[in-house]
Formats: structure tokens, sequence, C-alpha cells
């Protein structure tokens, strides 16, 4: 029985609970179908044990089943995360075979149309640990019921293709639908695991591509300033939200390199070492721009009036005041130069571009404009 502490946890002080992946929802299905077929009998509720450990009792939805073929669903619970898949319907159309387990995607399963992800080109975006937990599933059915034979397992959700244009598999060259996913089988509350296991694998996408140099934006304020740079095609940045650490990690790994684009709001934080940029993490963006500020001769009231400010604008029009902007933006973009490279330990290369909404393009690192080239290079259908 699943207790309390394995349906609750913890963020941020705040009690939270947990939801079950859409990996999890097509196992389940596939179970209770496999166990309809097999025992001759209706099946209400299936236990699913996860990778996590944890084992879940679920409520079976919409069964129908003769001797040969079962078909049911499982409803994809978010818990307090809520995403795009919150609620839908996750069928699984099971048959039995002569031999082996094949599985596959139906209707509202995407289909993978490039390389670097989970999952082979053509192959039904079910990613690697869900298909294992399928597996895993019908062989149990099988073994309670001394059956030799193999499955057939269809995995299917009805909303699938309208989901999926609130996701990223758009962008990831998935098409027809949505992933089935989960590595843990659960859904953690706030998960910040799930949104950078996204931006790895649309680094992944491009790597694949043969890019040696990604563009990568925090999010749409960066692609925005990005499109309006001559050459460059913001829809294939890399959306990499605030997890700029994550995101150089994960290069590194890939051994590419890379140029971020952002407003100043984050990288002013990053020229203080902070590679988190979201506010629950840290927020010292006005005491980054007072200390710079008086580095580069600001007097004590300028200053004062910077730690006053609530905006990185706001901040930007006392700086501009004293005419300082390109000297404050200059001492910036050597720290956000040395931070990220201190990051990467030197393995990739590394660029900044930082602009404000209302000042426009304030700085760019050593490398940024011969880095914007190669990228400009590649678009052009220049490719080494």
């Amino acid at each position: 029985m699943t207790t309390d502490s394995e349906l609750y946890t913890y963020v941020n002080n705040k009690k939270m609970r947990r939801g079950h992946t859409t990996g999890t929802c097509a196992a389940a299905a596939s179970k209770a179908a496999a166990e309809a077929v097999l025992s001759g009998k209706p099946v209400k509720n299936v236990r699913i044990a996860t990778p996590k450990g944890i084992v879940l009792d679920l409520p079976v939805e919409d069964l129908t089943f003769d001797s040969t073929h079962g078909r049911c669903a499982v409803r994809k619970d978010g818990g307090d995360d809520i995403d795009a898949t919150h609620g839908a319907l996750v069928y699984s159309d099971v048959t039995l075979t002569e031999s082996g387990i094949d599985i596959d995607g139906g209707t509202g399963v995407g289909r993978v149309t490039r390389k670097g992800l989970d999952q082979p080109p053509g192959n039904a975006a079910i990613n690697r640990v869900p298909r294992a937990m399928i597996r895993e599933a019908l062989e149990d059915v099988a073994q309670s019921h001394s059956y030799g034979g193999g499955f057939s397992a269809v995995i299917s959700v009805p909303e699938g293709e309208e989901i999926a244009g609130k996701t990223f598999n758009p962008r990831l060259g998935i098409v027809g639908g949505i992933s089935i996913l989960g590595t843990s089988g659960i859904v953690e509350p706030m998960s910040e695991t799930a949104l950078i296991d996204t931006i790895r694998a649309e680094m992944n996408v491009r790597a694949a591509e043969g890019r040696k140099v990604l563009l990568v934006v925090p999010g749409n304020y960066g692609k925005d300033f990005s499109q309006n740079i001559p050459g460059i095609d913001a829809d294939t940045a890399v959306k990499c939200s605030n997890f700029v650490g994550e995101m150089l990690d994960h290069a590194c790994e890939l051994g590419v390199d890379v140029v971020l684009v952002s407003n100043m709001g984050k990288m002013v934080k990053l020229a203080g070492g902070i590679m988190n940029t979201h506010s629950r993490n840290a927020d010292a963006r006005m005491e980054i721009l007072a200390a710079n500020a008086a580095v580069a001769g600001a007097s004590m009231s300028t200053v004062v009036d910077i730690m006053g400010c609530i905006s990185t604008d706001d901040a930007l029009e006392a700086i501009d005041s004293e005419g300082l902007v390109p000297a404050v933006s200059g001492l910036l973009m050597e720290k956000i130069e040395y931070h990220m490279n201190h990051r990467t330990g030197g393995r990739i290369r590394t660029a900044a571009v930082m602009f404000s909404s209302v000042y426009g393009l304030l700085g760019k690192t050593s490398l940024a404009d011969g880095m914007l080239d190669e990228v400009r290079a590649w678009e052009r259908g220049e490719r080494r």
C-alpha cells in the first residue's frame, strides 16, 4: 500500500502531492488490458511498480476485451505539478501474439523524425524507461497466468496531437502527438528535472544535426532579440530557461560551443556567478550593478539610487545619467565571460550577448562576433 510519505513531498516547505508519468499510465494500461484478456475478467484497478520503488494502485477506465485483445486507459495525474498532459487518458491496445513483446505508438503518440533523442528516427516517441516498464508489466501478467505467447501493445492518447502543440515536441522534431515519458515513473511537484531533461533533449537534437556552435536563449525575449541579429535563425535557438549552469554542463558533455543571448535581467546574475537565474535561488541584480557602477566611477548617490531600483532598466537609467552604460556593460561582460569559462573549465568555447528591452544591445564577450559568424555560416549551408 502506498504511504502518505510516498504520495507527498515538500517543496520550499510546502506539502505537495506527487503524480505519475505518462510512462506509468502506459505500463499500467498495458498490464490491465493483458490481465483482462488472460483472466477473462474485468479489471477495475491495477497495481504497478514504478522505477522509483513506489507501488501505485491506479483506476482503469474504458476497458473492452475479448479472448485475444484488450483495450483500456489510465488517466495521467500530474499531482501538484500540472502540465499539458495532466488528465489525459493514456490507452493501451494489447493483442496476444505467438511470441515476443512488440511496443508501438498509435493515435496521439508522436513519431521521432530527428537524431539525438531517446528513440531513433521512425520510432514512436515512447522513451526507453516507459518501454521497459511496459515490457515488465506484460511479462508479470504472462508469468502469473503461465502464458507462453507474446504481446503487441500499441499506446495511444486521443488528445495527444492537440496537447503536443503545448509542449516542446514540435521543436524537437517529434510529430503527431506527445511523448510517453518518465524515468522514475513518478511526477515530482515543481520538478526541475523534467525541464532540464527537455533542455538536454533539445541540445541533443541540435548537436545531432552536426552543429558545432549552439545558439541558446533563456526564453522568448532572447529569441526575439536574436531574430533581429542579421543572418541568425532564432527558431533554431535552444531555450535554457533559468538553467544556465546545467546547459553549459551538457554542452561540455556534447562537445559543442555555446553563444548565449539574453536580456540584462538574467545576465547580471551570471556576472555574479549565479548559474540558476530563478529569483527563488538568488536575486543580487542591484548589488552586482551597484558594485560595477562604483568601479566604473559612479557617484555615491547613483550607487544608492541603483540599490533602490526594482528593475535592471531602472538601474540602467540611473547609470545612464552619468554616461556610464558602456563602461558598466563592459565590466559585466568581462565577468560573464569569466564565469562561463570557469563553469566549463575551458572544455568548450563560450560567448554571450547582453541586451536591454529599452537600451538595446549592451555588450558582447570577446568571442561572440566570431561564434555568431559560425552560426551564420551553418545557416548558409557552409558546414564543415
